[in-house]
């Protein structure tokens, strides 16, 4: 495994990360998480990715809970969480990034988690109807009373992130550092295209997640969706689209050739792949089983396998359906 600093930060995470979305408090209890986080762990997994809206704050006390019986010590690992959505309803705790909700939030999570302070912490989304200086304002301070190390974006648009580095910026606020946007084959334009100055201007770092396309890329929906998919998932059905698509799977039979070659899985092959982008600062995997993580993490192992020859095949049969 090999580690990467996160934008132009010194802090640096393990190129393939663990993330608990969908799966905890869904598909596993804390000694599941334990399982899979210490298989992460083995394979040099340093970056644990969270939110509070994950499982509606359940994701955060489990992985809490797994992190107090693992015993690592504090320094030696990277825990992430994420604010937007909220987890109650009212008019300033949900869908809003306002100084409130923030202050409020980062509090209850850090409970949850059974910590002193996150070493990331997102705006999970964009918030329109709140003042880009308020959130600029808020973000810093939760950096500057030490309930988290560095701030980042989730899903927001490049002019957004300019405008919100540009106020810190001039206000000698701590900036954003990093963002977290879906990237893998079929959907990369925004990370490829739309961030490109961000990247050299400000420095900003990529924590990408969906590396599979929610499971399309592991060439599991290619006959149907099987029994214990997400795409099976009542709460999930709305990806069933995108993950039964024709031409998708069909270009996901035509990688297998790729995979074939290069002597690793379908999911090892997307996963790499994402990793192979110079921007990409870690690449979020999930699993529910201690199996699973350790099959993903060998793709630790494929990234330096994928050269030009390698990455123009994969363009060429995932490019025209790319997002």
């Amino acid at each position: 495994m090999d580690y990467r600093r996160l934008g132009r930060s010194g802090l640096k995470v393990s190129e393939l990360s663990f993330g608990s979305w969908v799966t905890y408090g869904n598909q596993m209890d804390t000694g599941a998480a334990k399982a899979c986080m210490a298989a992460a762990w083995d394979a040099g997994v340093n970056f644990f990715d969270n939110a509070e809206i994950y499982a509606n704050g359940k994701s955060e006390e489990i992985m809490g809970d797994a992190l107090k019986q693992l015993g690592w010590p504090r320094l030696k690992y990277v825990v992430s969480t994420k604010f937007y959505w909220g987890l109650s309803d009212g008019p300033n705790t949900r869908n809003t990034l306002n100084r409130k909700y923030l202050l409020g939030s980062i509090d209850a999570s850090l409970k949850r988690l059974q910590m002193e302070y996150v070493d990331l912490v997102y705006c999970h989304r964009p918030d329109p109807h709140t003042p880009i200086e308020e959130t600029v304002w808020a973000m810093h301070d939760i950096i500057a009373r030490g309930k988290a190390l560095y701030w980042g974006t989730s899903e927001w648009d490049a002019a957004s992130i300019r405008a919100a580095y540009d106020v810190a910026e001039k206000h000698h606020l701590h900036k954003p550092l990093m963002e977290q946007p879906e990237y893998n084959v079929f959907h990369r334009k925004r990370v490829e295209d739309e961030y490109g100055k961000l990247y050299k201007d400000i420095g900003l770092g990529l924590t990408t997640w969906s590396p599979l396309a929610s499971g399309l890329l592991t060439g599991k929906y290619r006959t149907g969706v099987p029994a214990g998919s997400r795409g099976a998932i009542e709460r999930m059905k709305f990806l069933l689209p995108k993950l039964t698509d024709k031409a998708a799977n069909d270009a996901v039979g035509k990688l297998e050739a790729v995979a074939k070659d290069l002597d690793c899985s379908l999911a090892q092959l997307a996963i790499a792949w994402c990793s192979k982008n110079p921007n990409v600062s870690t690449v979020i995997t999930g699993a529910s089983k201690p199996e699973q993580v350790t099959e993903n993490m060998k793709a630790a192992a494929i990234i330096p396998k994928l050269d030009d020859a390698a990455m123009k095949r994969i363009a060429a049969i995932t490019g025209s359906l790319a997002e």
